[in-house]
């Protein structure tokens, strides 16, 4: 699997798609996690300071009341009576307008007058309560009760030596309030006694062994879990002191935090499974012309077809991959020439040696006939002289073209020396003014001296070549349009290691399906030419380490351009 790129790149992708996603998930789950126990434990501290609040609040306004009871003169006066049938009566109807849970009025000796409220007790157990409230500075205290803790407080009397006993009960319609306040659930303990509470506490016994109030434990009610906190209700450090269990439920946080993980484990899948999706087509899309030109390279071993042309790219591919396949196209382009080159270079040599071997056994025969003729020549009419004389000139012009092939065929000697190219030139020049009707050529150099290594005698054969090319194609102008000095050589040096010349004619020009062609082995498109003369220019020029090239157009003359890069040597001066 993994020696495919695509499916490299594609794993590679979607691994780091999957850790990078499963990460973020984890980090994200955990802080979540955090801040929402944070905030639990917040809300549950705040809970309970608001529980101690209400709770102190309501009692105290409770209080309050109970004195302004108290100091009414008409509960004061039936009180002095001592007179218990006086008395109830008026007790149970402020019991009703205080909305307590015990009201109590004791005489001066502290018998009973009254009782009125819910919560009916015994004269000994009032006696207990009175004794226990006078003991403490705010003259208040707890009393548990079947159903919950009595809140009591004793009160004086305006009149007399009488007291007040008020109280009111923390119970489940107690817990019921104080719930709707501080959206807490609640139960009222004594000691650790669940004596009331707004949900079922399953068992009294797991809330033993609380160190400390301020710690928080896990409580489980209900079904469910819950975060508690210890209120104390009472300011004693007595172990039966009233207290208040605050709860906030942690099974709500938990399937709030399981849906999250949910949510995060779909959303990093849907995550995973777009970036999945994305890193296969960016891998295919980076991998596809790579294949495509894998594929064209494994058709071209094949077949060994350079020929074939690259795959097209699409408009997404990478600029990496439209340069590999631009080299690429490149490269079979250049394979596919040097393999047409080195056919045509094998054909080329295949054909010299047939020509020369083909050269060589017609030159014999060409002896033959050229002293023939001369046997002809010594009694002849006339018209046997002129027979004869054209078939020397025949025979004469077969063996130019047989030097010429032998020439082209076999390898060149160069004889390298150090000469100045200006009487090279000139020498060239002269060469091919010898005629009658001399075509004029001009000479110019930029250096009186223009000292280079060369074969000196090859290179005035080239030149004289290219001079008697551009010398027959201003002879096939007619005189009248012909220019006065139609053909011009230049000698200049275009850089300190090389020469150049320049061989300029304004004659007729080449036609351009021609000037492709004009290199090539008995290529001429004149009737007498052995199209043999610039194959051979171009091999000595390129044996010498130079180039040759032939600019030319219809109607526009030719300048041949022959480089001698490398041929420089010695010292020269400007003209």
């Amino acid at each position: 699997m993994l020696s495919s790129l695509t499916n490299r790149i594609f794993l590679a992708s979607a691994l780091l798609v999957i850790v990078s996603t499963a990460a973020a998930i984890f980090f994200v789950q955990r802080a979540v996690s955090q801040r929402a126990e944070a905030d639990l434990l917040l809300r549950l501290d705040e809970a309970a300071s608001l529980v101690d609040t209400v709770s102190r609040t309501q009692f105290i306004d409770f209080i309050v009341k109970a004195q302004l009871v108290g100091d009414l003169p008409v509960l004061g006066g039936a009180a002095a009576t001592e007179h218990p049938p006086t008395v109830q009566p008026i007790a149970e109807e402020y019991q009703q307008r205080l909305q307590a849970d015990l009201f109590v009025v004791l005489g001066r000796t502290g018998g009973l007058l009254a009782q009125a409220g819910r919560v009916h007790l015994g004269a000994p157990v009032i006696q207990e309560i009175v004794a226990a409230c006078r003991r403490r500075p705010d003259r208040t205290t707890f009393w548990p009760l079947a159903d919950g803790i009595l809140h009591v407080a004793v009160i004086p009397l305006a009149t007399g030596d009488a007291s007040l006993v008020v109280g009111t009960t923390l119970d489940r319609k107690a817990a019921e309030a104080i719930k709707a306040l501080t959206e807490t659930e609640i139960a009222f303990l004594q000691g650790t006694t669940v004596v009331a509470a707004t949900l079922p506490i399953e068992s009294p016994a797991q809330l033993g062994g609380v160190p400390d109030p301020s710690h928080v434990f896990l409580v489980p009610a209900g079904g469910e879990d819950y975060i508690g906190r210890l209120q104390p209700l009472s300011t004693g450090d007595s172990a039966d002191a009233p207290t208040a269990l605050v709860l906030r439920s942690r099974t709500e946080l938990t399937r709030f935090l399981r849906q999250l993980r949910w949510q995060l484990a779909a959303s990093g899948a849907a995550a995973v499974l777009v970036a999945t999706l994305v890193g296969y087509v960016v891998a295919r899309g980076v991998t596809r012309p790579l294949r495509a030109l894998t594929g064209t390279m494994h058709e071209m071993a094949t077949t060994g077809d350079l020929g074939r042309a690259v795959p097209p790219l699409g408009r997404w591919d990478d600029e990496e991959v439209r340069v590999v396949a631009a080299t690429f196209g490149r490269l079979t382009g250049a394979l596919n020439r040097f393999q047409r080159e080195a056919s045509a270079r094998e054909r080329l040599a295949s054909l010299g040696r047939l020509s020369a071997v083909i050269a060589h056994e017609i030159r014999n025969p060409l002896m033959i006939i050229k002293s023939s003729v001369r046997g002809l020549r010594r009694n002849a009419t006339p018209e046997v002289a002129d027979a004869a004389a054209s078939i020397d000139e025949e025979v004469a012009r077969v063996n130019r073209v047989v030097t010429g092939v032998l020439d082209f065929a076999r390898p060149i000697a160069f004889d390298v020396a150090p000469v100045d190219l200006n009487p090279v030139a000139r020498a060239a020049i002269q060469a091919v003014l010898t005629g009658g009707d001399d075509i004029p050529i001009s000479f110019s150099a930029t250096h009186a001296h223009a000292p280079a290594r060369t074969d000196a005698e090859r290179l005035r054969l080239v030149l004289v070549n290219v001079l008697a090319n551009a010398q027959q194609a201003i002879r096939t102008m007619p005189l009248a349009s012909r220019p006065t000095t139609p053909i011009r050589v230049r000698l200049s040096r275009p850089s300190p290691s090389s020469w150049r010349i320049d061989v300029k004619d304004d004659g007729p020009g080449i036609a351009a399906e021609h000037l492709s062609r004009i290199f090539d082995p008995f290529f001429t498109t004149r009737d007498t030419g052995s199209g043999l003369g610039l194959a051979i220019s171009r091999n000595i020029i390129e044996g010498l380490g130079g180039t040759i090239v032939v600019n030319s157009a219809p109607g526009a003359g030719t300048t041949v351009v022959i480089d001698l890069s490398g041929a420089t040597g010695g010292t020269e001066r400007d003209v």
